[in-house]
């Protein structure tokens, strides 16, 4: 049996391909917009059940991140379908995106066997930023302005996820920036400088 904070991330990966579907068959905007933000509501609560739970587990820490990024992408699609005009003009920073995210997860997998979890700040304030732009042109039917600035910071975001992995020695889950990450590996560092030599 699922526990609460599984359902939730369950949920959103059921939303993936439900919105990228309800895309193809041409569902409003509206019903679209509406994807966006339960799925978002689902990210929300499920590390604040799972912690209240304390079932914060890496695992299910993992699953969260694989199933967000499974979801936005799905989503990223489906706005290509039902606003083309969205993604005018932006096509080599999707494409630059898309390059980082590969190159990223493909570092991690080379240096952890799995793709990390970290749940950074930035994350998070990007999380706010696309869905804000996702429903504004769900329900506008227009393109946005903030779609350029939103995949920005999604380089920016992706380059600091990027560094984090650099400077890990092992797999980790929430780490809320570069900043944390080199203080979890300088005590490391210091240790391995003072241990007395054969």
């Amino acid at each position: 049996m699922l526990s609460p904070p599984e359902v939730l991330i369950a949920f959103r990966a059921f939303a993936a391909p439900a919105i990228f579907v309800l895309a193809c068959f041409g569902f409003p905007g509206p019903v679209l917009a509406a994807v966006v933000l339960a799925a978002f509501a689902s990210d929300v609560l499920d590390g604040i059940v799972a912690r209240r739970m304390g079932v914060a587990t890496p695992r299910l820490r993992h699953a969260d991140t694989v199933v967000d990024t499974v979801f936005y992408a799905a989503a990223a699609v489906a706005l290509w379908i039902a606003v083309p005009a969205a993604f005018a003009g932006v096509g080599w920073s999707v494409s630059l995106l898309i390059v980082l995210h590969v190159s990223r997860a493909t570092f991690e997998l080379a240096k952890f066997g799995r793709l990390s979890a970290y749940h950074m700040w930035s994350s998070k304030a990007l999380g706010i930023v696309i869905v804000f732009t996702m429903t504004s042109v769900f329900l506008t039917g227009r393109p946005t302005g903030l779609v350029a600035p939103a995949l920005w910071m999604g380089m920016i975001n992706e380059l600091e996820g990027f560094a984090v992995s650099a400077v890990l020695s092992v797999w980790a889950a929430d780490v809320p920036s570069l900043v944390h990450a080199l203080r979890r590996a300088r005590p490391r560092e210091i240790d391995r400088a003072v241990a007395p030599t054969a």
